[in-house]
């Protein structure tokens, strides 16, 4: 697996494993949301320095970002589409 695969693997794992849409997460590391959801789809090139604002809006390390899936593991599955509840 390359990097950028590797690094959009994570993110969106991370990103749904916490529960946070894309547009929440643009939001908290200033970043657009079109080019967060370019990261995930390994169409973007990220710096250092925005994986590193990533990963503290996630709470996470940003080494996280470069863990390898096991064998067999399959792609993290996207949040539920459309606008949430205010009740939750």
């Amino acid at each position: 697996m390359n990097g950028r695969k590797l690094v959009a693997w994570n993110l969106r794992r991370l990103r749904v494993q916490k529960d946070v849409s894309q547009e929440k997460l643009a939001a908290d590391a200033a970043v657009d949301r079109a080019y967060l959801g370019g990261l995930e789809r390994q169409e973007e090139n990220p710096t250092i320095d925005l994986l590193d604002r990533v990963a503290s809006a996630l709470s996470v390390s940003i080494s996280d970002f470069f863990i390898k899936p096991k064998a067999g593991e399959k792609p993290p599955a996207p949040l539920r589409g459309g606008r949430r509840s205010s009740k939750r």
